[in-house]
Parts: C-alpha cells; sequence; structure tokens
C-alpha cells in the first residue's frame, strides 16, 4: 500500500510537542520538537562534556535523563562534573549507565517511566561496543517520543568517523561547542548570531574580549 500524501493543510493540522525551553535556552536553541535527536560536536577541550551536563540539568526539569557514559564512565572527571554543576539537586530525574549494550537500552527504555531523554557519551565508542549507524538509527526510531543526544568527538572540524557524519545529518538539533560556547546549526535555531556561553571565563581568555565589547577569536571560527 502507497504511503499518505499530505496537502499543506494537512501539514498544518499536525500538532507536533516541542520543548518548552525558556530564557537562554529559547535564545539560542529555540523550541525543539520533542523526539528529535540532537548531535553535539566539538574539537577537544571546547567545552562539550560541561554544556551537555548543563543541558542535562536543565532537561531533568522536564523529564526523566539517562546518561549513557561509555567513554569516561563514572571515574573521577564524571564525578567532578556532577559536583561542579550540582546535580544531586536533580538526583531523581538523573540517572548514569555505563552499559554499552544496545539491546538492553532498548528493553530499559521500553519500561513505563522510562526516561525521556537519553544523552550518548560518545558516539564513537558506542560504535565501538556495537551501536552501527543501523542499528543506532532503528532506535531512535523506535522511540519517536524519546529525546537522543550524542556526544560526538571531532577530527579537523568534521565528527569523527563516517558513522558518526551521517548521524549528524539524521539530527534535527545540531550544536558544535567551540571555545567553550556553543552554537546552534540546526533546525530550530533561535535568535541569529545568539550563542551559549558554557564557562564565561574560559570564553573570555578564547575569544579575547576587549574592553570596548568587540571580540577577536583566537583559535578557530564559529559556525555559520
Amino acid at each position: 500500500m502507497a504511503k499518505r500524501a499530505y496537502s499543506p493543510k494537512d501539514v498544518a493540522s499536525i500538532n507536533h510537542k516541542v520543548l518548552p525551553f525558556t530564557g537562554k535556552w529559547k535564545e539560542v536553541f529555540g523550541e525543539p520538537e520533542q523526539g528529535d535527536t540532537w548531535f553535539v560536536s566539538g574539537p577537544s577541550a571546547s567545552g562539550k562534556s560541561s554544556f551537555v551536563m548543563q543541558l542535562a540539568k536543565m532537561l531533568c526539569g522536564i523529564g526523566p535523563v539517562l546518561y549513557v557514559s561509555l567513554e569516561e564512565g563514572v571515574g573521577l572527571s564524571m564525578q567532578k562534573r556532577l559536583n561542579e554543576f550540582k546535580m544531586s539537586e536533580v538526583q531523581g530525574s538523573f540517572r548514569i549507565i555505563t552499559d554499552g549494550d544496545i539491546e538492553d537500552l532498548g528493553k530499559r527504555l521500553a519500561k513505563p517511566k522510562s526516561a525521556k531523554f537519553i544523552i550518548v557519551d560518545s558516539y564513537q565508542f558506542a560504535f565501538e561496543a556495537g551501536w552501527e549507524y543501523r542499528l543506532t538509527a532503528e532506535l531512535i526510531d523506535r522511540f519517536p517520543k524519546k529525546t537522543f543526544i550524542f556526544i560526538s568527538q571531532e577530527d579537523k572540524g568534521k565528527p569523527l568517523g563516517k558513522p558518526a557524519i551521517r548521524l549528524k545529518y539524521k539530527a534535527g538539533v545540531k550544536v558544535r561547542t567551540l571555545g567553550f560556547r556553543a552554537f546552534c546549526e540546526g533546525r530550530y535555531a533561535g535568535q541569529v548570531g545568539a550563542y551559549y556561553t558554557i564557562w564565561e571565563e574560559k570564553a573570555v581568555e578564547v575569544y579575547n574580549t576587549t574592553s570596548n565589547g568587540q571580540e577577536t577569536e583566537a583559535e578557530d571560527q564559529p559556525p555559520v
């Protein structure tokens, strides 16, 4: 049977649920659709992990968050980040797992009251644990109401590995961190030129903020 063809009126009548972002989050990232995929990338030491932890804490106010920590596990760096961003304040809505089995994750997410937001850190480590692109896409499609957020390593300004590049194209919300700022490259970007400051002091060092408010970037250029 042929799939349905939609008229403009049909499309206009669809009630899409969006994430109720406010403040700076809405200014930078707009109001992304619930269940769309996020892809967060950036060079090493650009603030990716800190940005995602801040994002996770904000999302805990919307629904349960599951952090699939495959790169750091629950080691000292993770412990310090949890403490830095006071994640104990949202511990009722935030959980971490270190198991990289994609089939087991699917079973976990199929349970009632399972996480609404799933953060995978990082996709490269997940891929090594068996998350080939096809299986990753199937998992995302299996849970259309859940929001998957993938963190990706970079190589020369691009996601590391062809599977990660494919995943970035699938994502509706694309975020790149650079110099402790997060820039939205996705479909729901908020105000033109807006960015989310991950760490003010470090960002000032990188961007060499001058006394008159003008900025010159020290290393790389933000995405356009």
